[in-house]
């Protein structure tokens, strides 16, 4: 690492009061051009450990995000990112979200949602582990949101900004992911009634279940498991889509599932 423990607890306190103020910083990689990935990943846990303690959420899941090419080519970032979910970053299925103090500038992305069943913790996790420790696998729209102005991050300031997540919905369908060909899950978008994308599940490198644990092999790196329970999402189909007040989107999983959310 970089900097310093101190560093690591200012540029945290910086996020959380970018996040709950509705504004944006400068790149830590401008304002700190030797700032590494475990950097980033020490502020991503300051930021953390604010909502947790002062607002009293609770992790209930991880992500990953930056993992297929469109969303690579999009940010300008070619390696995937990786963060936590709380409490607080969900919305119920069908329901609105208000943009104006809630989101800065939001994205929507389709993607394969995983809750657990079992513990799984890298390092050495595969893709049969992380089939085997799976209960279900969900339709999914994660609104990302960054708190770096302009979306000019490179993979230091999404990492710190807990992979750019804003909130997600899931759809009420509970599939069982051994049952089904998840390379070849198809998905397709819709704002506003209007189709704009269609993707399927082997844009996040190659299968959703080798994202997955990928994400467990890198958080395993860290100390950090996966908990029994907790819903892991995989990364987007499609490319991110910018979102305003007054938009509708819908996602399908095709001939499985779906998830809505409106904008207010």
């Amino acid at each position: 690492m970089s900097l310093t423990e101190q560093q690591h607890r200012q540029l945290g306190r910086e996020l959380y009061d970018a996040l709950r103020g509705g504004e944006t910083l400068t790149p830590f990689s401008d304002r700190f051009e030797s700032i590494e990935i475990e950097d980033a990943y020490r502020i991503s846990e300051q930021m953390l450990a604010l909502r947790l303690e002062l607002d009293g959420e609770k992790v209930v899941g991880k992500k990953i995000g930056v993992t297929s090419a469109a969303v690579q080519e999009m940010l300008g970032v070619f390696q995937p990112d990786f963060g936590f979910l709380t409490d607080a970053m969900e919305v119920t299925n069908r329901d609105s979200v208000t943009i104006a103090g809630n989101l800065i500038a939001p994205r929507a992305e389709a993607e394969i949602a995983f809750l657990l069943k079992q513990d799984l913790q890298g390092p050495g996790v595969t893709e049969a582990d992380v089939l085997e420790a799976t209960e279900c696998i969900m339709p999914c729209f994660e609104i990302v949101d960054s708190r770096i102005r302009d979306w000019k991050i490179r993979i230091q300031d999404t990492v710190a900004d807990n992979a750019s997540c804003g909130v997600y919905v899931i759809g009420e369908e509970r599939l069982n992911p051994r049952q089904l060909n998840l390379p070849e899950l198809e998905v397709k978008v819709f704002k506003n009634g209007n189709h704009i994308s269609s993707g399927k599940g082997s844009a996040v490198q190659g299968n959703p279940l080798t994202a997955v644990a990928w994400l467990a092999n890198t958080l395993g790196e860290f100390g950090i498991p996966f908990n029994a329970g907790e819903v892991i999402l995989s990364g987007s189909l499609v490319p991110l889509e910018p979102v305003v007040a007054g938009d509708r989107m819908h996602m399908e999983l095709v001939g499985l599932g779906s998830a809505s959310i409106d904008f207010a």
